[in-house]
């Protein structure tokens, strides 16, 4: 496991002013090993029973690595992926009662005659392939756009699956439309039929599968551990990432409202408006986020809580400390490589991929 071995330190914190985040100098030491390289642009992680690694590839891969870090072939049964731009196989979870029915949920973009669009299967794990595909949504319309397809699931405590989508890219303004998945939280059952207590489930303008809307390309969801509420992070245009908790019916305002510029400069819209949501945290400029935890193990004690994001751009990862729903503190411990996912694993290390042709899977542990 330890083929790469060497201790890092925090980065300087940059957070607008606007936010009011601690920026002490606090310096945490890791430590990092690589458990495996040679992935292609790894996307997902899940943790399975035995310790092993379920871990997808944005080309089309899905495999299992060992703590040795020795990976099997790639799993036969997948579905058609349209595996171009940021779309491909993209995130993976568990079936929250995997210990009896073996099956596991995966994210990808879809092929179609208009286009492509997100899309999530469930299948049965079995040593070396799966069966029993079944894709549950379909994200609605497609479009030929290779950008923007968020991506990640979470059950939630009752058992519901959260989906979050992106605009495509070239669809902003239909995040703001209630009668598509275009830049959405999605909520559905397990068979893929919504949530009954969805808020839109009796809209007949509405597709009920909606929980939130107003989303540029969410990267990054995970459950509070104590208040059980969806956290998200998104990605903004040039500047104005952020972090918002996901609550049914809420209008989290893109492209009305952002902290970001277009690319290249250029306004889009404003930084607030009545009926819109502010978010929790943001910055400016972009970290690129994607993945996303609550640590909860005891192995690094002062990170009890703690939300740890990855950032594309930087090579980071950032560690959010939080005072109820405001960020108090923000840590930078750069890694130097593009960091995909977060994963916290059995033995409470944190586990890292990362974006590249040779990927890793990284393990972090307290510097001695």
């Amino acid at each position: 496991m330890q083929k790469h071995l060497m201790a890092v330190l925090i980065a300087l914190a940059i957070v607008p002013a606007a936010q009011a985040a601690d920026l002490t100098t606090e310096k945490t030491p890791v430590t990092v090993n690589s458990v495996t390289s040679g992935l292609k642009h790894p996307w997902g992680m899940a943790f399975l029973p035995d310790g092993k690694v379920l871990v997808t590839e944005r080309n089309g891969g899905m495999l299992i690595v060992d703590a040795e870090g020795n990976k099997s072939a790639p799993l036969a049964g997948l579905p058609d992926i349209d595996a171009r731009g940021q779309g491909g196989l993209l995130d993976v979870v568990l079936s929250p009662d995997f210990a009896t029915d073996n099956t596991v949920y995966f994210s990808f973009s879809e092929p179609g005659a208009d286009g492509s669009s997100t899309a999530v299967a469930r299948a049965k794990l079995g040593t070396d392939k799966l069966t029993d595909v079944k894709v549950i949504f379909s994200q609605q319309p497609k479009y030929k756009s290779n950008h923007h397809f968020g991506s990640r699931l979470v059950f939630d405590k009752n058992g519901e699956l959260f989906i979050t989508t992106g605009d495509r890219g070239s669809q902003r303004d239909q995040a703001q439309k209630l009668d598509n998945h275009i830049g959405k939280v999605i909520r559905i059952n397990t068979d893929g039929t919504p949530a009954k207590d969805n808020p839109y489930i009796k809209d007949s303008k509405a597709k009920p599968e909606v929980w939130s809307y107003g989303h540029r390309n969410i990267q990054g969801a995970a459950l509070h551990p104590q208040t059980g509420a969806l956290w998200t992070h998104e990605h903004g245009p040039q500047g104005g990432d952020e972090i918002n908790i996901a609550q049914p019916t809420k209008n989290y305002g893109w492209p009305l409202i952002t902290y970001g510029e277009e690319y290249g400069g250029g306004v889009i819209g404003k930084t607030e408006q009545d009926g819109l949501e502010q978010p929790l945290h943001y910055w400016v400029p972009s970290i690129a986020p994607s993945g996303l935890i609550f640590y909860t193990a005891d192995m690094f004690g002062e990170w009890k809580n703690n939300m740890l994001v990855g950032s594309l751009k930087f090579g980071q990862l950032v560690r959010l400390e939080l005072d109820g729903d405001k960020v108090s503190h923000e840590e930078r411990i750069m890694i130097g490589h593009r960091i995909r996912d977060v994963e916290q694993g059995p033995d409470g290390a944190v586990y890292l991929l990362t974006d590249s042709s040779d990927g890793q899977l990284l393990r972090l542990t307290p510097a001695k």
